[in-house]
């Protein structure tokens, strides 16, 4: 399988750790959709990273991806637990791709994405702007973490989507400050220790230390 992207979207990242939390074996297949390639469009025609080929199968966006992950390998399950459960992972990963990632994005693009990859200047008024929109969104997640998952006692997609997210956010030092977020840092820590996770943080590290200059 193909997925293509760029890792520090964290909608690709997403993809890779449910990938890496199933055994599911995924190629990453570098994209820019501003310089779409052939196969890259065959499989996502309005250009939404990621995009996912599986032979002859080709599916885009992260929620699809995950979910025909979760349908080819049913165990260890991304939407573990009851129904009550199983509706609250469903909840924090549309608060991860919708919501934290609307507002933290208006940063992340005009500090990181914009300058440090583009070459091109960010707009400092959008960024703080968004940086104002975390702040409620911030205190939320702090309040919904506890000692186990976000959704209840087992590991699920809302804590792959929330953490994926703050894992772009990173790249513009707002990770979860364990002096103001202390139990959102804690649950950050518990998912970054999980070898899913460092598998797919070594290759990022790789691809964007090279696309800096590292």
């Amino acid at each position: 399988m193909k997925v293509y992207g760029f890792p520090i979207s964290p909608f690709v990242r997403k993809v890779h750790l449910v990938a890496a939390e199933k055994g599911i074996a995924v190629e990453l297949a570098l994209s820019n959709p501003a310089e779409p390639a052939a196969e890259f469009l065959a499989a996502s025609p309005f250009r939404k990273i990621p995009a996912l080929i599986d032979g002859d199968f080709t599916l885009c966006d992260s929620t699809a991806i995950a979910t025909y992950f979760e349908a080819l390998q049913p165990e260890p399950s991304i939407t573990p637990g009851d129904a009550k459960a199983k509706a609250k992972a469903i909840w924090f990963e549309e608060f991860a791709d919708t919501i934290l990632i609307a507002s933290g994005g208006k940063v992340l693009f005009n500090r990181f994405v914009s300058p440090k990859l583009m070459g091109k200047p960010g707009d400092e008024a959008v960024a703080e702007q968004g940086l104002k929109e975390l702040e409620p969104i911030l205190a939320y997640l702090e309040s919904q973490c506890g000692d186990g998952w976000l959704a209840g006692d087992d590991f699920s997609i809302g804590d792959i989507a929330v953490a994926a997210t703050l894992r772009s956010l990173g790249y513009i030092d707002l990770d979860p400050n364990p002096a103001t977020h202390p139990r959102t840092a804690a649950w950050y820590e518990r998912v970054k220790a999980r070898p899913s996770w460092s598998k797919v943080a070594a290759l990022e590290d790789k691809i964007v230390g090279r696309a800096l200059g590292r």
